[in-house]
């Protein structure tokens, strides 16, 4: 198996998350804050820890200002209709992920909100200027992602939050970073904005079924679910204590509990050193690639100005052919289609025909990435020959 589709979920985990799940899963899988029994505490203590160590791995005070959510997308959905009102402003861009994009476009449909999307180069860079250029007076708030699922491209966002500022400091900024956190370094205290999203799932290398969303100011976010908590049960509304006010239900807690390991790896490894590997892993397969002719690779060719992330198509052979025969006769996992970004590949030039994804992981070696090439290279002369006609 050589899985190359990371930026959709990271696999495999860390030894080290299995077993924590498993332990959390056997010895101690009782429902977390809704009882006073020893199970139940060590569930919510083995929750604390794993708040504790995203608040160390973003430089967070207050690990409370950390609530976990299914995934990205309800995280995003969470900071986007609890904050937004009637007439507000919001600026995104041609380079967002569905996850920040159709919850948007609803606001807008129903008549919400106003919505600008600033368009990015080809390349995924969008830059502070556009956006600056784009801010009015009843602007609201910021939507971006810090890197492109498409391309990769990592965008500054302490350079563009900086500008927003300067100009209206009371401009919300929200980060989705499902796919630069546990690769690039996010320091909450330098970097200011106001809210950041991200999975458990991916470069974090926890389980399915986990997100978090950090606020600077709870206040500013109103909850969109209400539910148990286990605590102030004697009141019909939601509490507005953190992390209680957006956790409504029982949580994923062996979820959360393994996504604890996986951040810790982090830690223990360095970002660092993780993004070093990564870098060489994406540096290796654009410099394969580039042998390959009819090969178009899409985004900046610099990896060390993105995740590693690398899309591309092959004349002669469809995207979603092109996959398919790299997983049903190489065994190469990889991902084709439109990456639920309709937009990006608009800016691209893609939407019609797609891409193949290629996303690598701290896990995936030097090696497997010279086979894929090889493998590109076979299919690349099969083509030639016409057998994808």
């Amino acid at each position: 198996m050589h899985y190359f589709d990371n930026a959709s979920t990271t696999f495999p985990k860390p030894e080290s998350v299995y077993k924590k799940f498993d332990e959390a899963f056997r010895d101690y899988g009782a429902n977390p804050g809704r009882s006073g029994h020893k199970l139940a505490l060590r569930a919510m203590e083995e929750i604390m820890k794993t708040r504790l160590s995203l608040a160390k791995l973003f430089n967070v005070d207050n690990p409370l200002k950390l609530s976990f959510h299914m995934n990205t997308t309800y995280a995003l959905n969470t900071a986007i209709k609890g904050t937004l009102k009637k007439g507000d402003h919001v600026i995104t861009t041609s380079m967002e992920h569905n996850s920040v994009l159709r919850p948007l476009f609803t606001l807008k449909e129903m008549g919400v909100i106003e919505l600008t999307v600033v368009q990015a180069e080809k390349t995924g860079e969008v830059g502070k200027d556009k956006i600056v250029a784009a801010i009015k007076d009843n602007t609201r708030m910021l939507v971006m992602t810090h890197s492109s699922n498409l391309l990769g491209t990592v965008e500054d966002i302490d350079e563009i939050s900086k500008a927003v500022k300067a100009i209206n400091k009371d401009i919300i900024i929200l980060i989705d970073a499902a796919q630069s956190a546990g690769i690039v370094d996010i320091d909450l205290k330098k970097l200011d904005i106001d809210m950041l999203a991200t999975a458990g799932h991916k470069s974090l290398f926890g389980p399915q079924g986990t997100g978090v969303l950090y606020t600077r100011e709870p206040e500013l976010v109103m909850h969109t679910f209400e539910g148990g908590t286990g605590s102030r049960s004697n009141e019909v509304y939601q509490p507005m204590d953190m992390p209680d006010k957006l956790e409504p239900g029982t949580p994923n807690g062996h979820g959360i509990i393994a996504l604890g390991a996986g951040v810790e790896f982090i830690l223990e490894e360095g970002i660092d050193n993780i993004k070093r590997h990564e870098e060489a892993l994406t540096k290796t397969f654009i410099d394969g690639l580039k042998t390959i002719d009819g090969v178009e690779i899409y985004g900046l060719l610099d990896e060390t100005r993105k995740t590693p992330v690398v899309s591309m198509n092959m004349n002669g052979v469809d995207s979603s052919i092109l996959s398919y025969v790299l997983d049903d006769e190489y065994d190469i996992q990889t991902r084709p289609g439109l990456h639920c970004a309709p937009l990006a590949h608009e800016t691209i030039g893609t939407i019609k025909k797609g891409a193949v994804r290629f996303s690598f992981s701290y896990f995936n070696k030097e090696d497997e990435i010279i086979y894929a090439i090889e493998r590109l290279k076979k299919i690349k002369k099969e083509a030639d020959d016409g057998k994808y006609q």
